[in-house]
């Protein structure tokens, strides 16, 4: 019988396989990571820099500009991640998702791998708003320990959307209607959210939403963890935590539907 740390290292082991399998693909299109960087810029140099003179929001003593450019970073990875169940499609299209499943390897750990994934192709967003924070003058705080914070919300930020994302891709079955839901989800989630105004502007109703939306906890945890004056509404283990479970809820949830993809 196998020992419960046996079935925990063989399901890690089998989920960095899925992982590294997954990165290769970078390989073949690096030049994808580097028009993902458009999009950040824009926000940053265009409307950043627009609102920041305007003075109109209230960002608790902090350059609109420094607190804006979390909300961007966490944008940037959103939509990286929401967009990536669209190689599971691909994968049926051409077969291979038939192969997988036919491996021993844990669904869970296949979805999980997918995600992990996706977390990796995030960080060089890192790098890229990172760069043109500093560019701009935001005040980025460079201590080691807030780095590596800043790196792991990002990866658990796209691991729990891009899991989202493959669980849209098994339900819709076509690469149109996936780019169609894709489309539709990311700016709702990016509006009712924290990203570029604080929640208390926000009229009620549009409170409640924010505050049952994964991406404020991850804009609260990256303002705190990425400026020099940051700080967190909620707490850094409250944001951390909420998105844990959030994760491998989708995980679970992803795990179960995974082999519906193939029908």
């Amino acid at each position: 019988m196998t020992s419960p740390l046996k079935r925990v290292t063989g399901f890690v082991s089998k989920t960095l396989v899925i992982a590294e399998l997954e990165l290769r693909k970078i390989r073949h299109d690096p030049t994808e990571l580097l028009t993902r960087a458009i999009q950040p810029a824009l926000w940053l140099l265009v409307f950043g820099q627009v609102l920041g003179r305007t003075r109109a929001i209230p960002t608790g003593g902090l350059p609109y500009l420094d607190f804006m450019a979390p909300g961007i970073l966490a944008q940037s990875v959103l939509f990286i991640a929401i967009f990536h169940g669209i190689a599971i499609i691909w994968e049926r299209d051409l077969g291979l998702v038939h192969k997988l499943l036919a491996s021993p390897s844990p669904r869970s750990a296949l979805v999980l791998g997918k995600g992990i994934s996706a977390g990796v192709r995030a960080l060089s967003q890192v790098a890229i708003v990172y760069g043109l924070a500093l560019l701009l003058g935001v005040k980025i705080n460079w201590h080691p320990l807030a780095l590596a914070g800043v790196m792991s919300i990002a990866l658990l930020g796209a691991a729990c959307f891009s899991t989202l994302s493959l669980i849209i891709a098994c339900v819709v079955k076509t690469r149109e209607r996936f780019m169609g839901i894709g489309q539709v989800l990311t700016m709702p989630l990016f509006f009712a959210s924290n990203a570029i105004y604080p929640i208390s502007l926000m009229p009620g109703w549009l409170k409640v939403i924010s505050h049952l939306n994964p991406l404020t906890y991850e804009v609260d945890a990256l303002r705190a963890l990425m400026l020099t004056e940051g700080t967190s509404v909620f707490g850094l283990g409250p944001d951390m935590g909420i998105l844990l479970i959030i994760t491998s809820l989708l995980v679970i949830l992803g795990g179960w539907m995974y082999p519906r993809v193939a029908i």
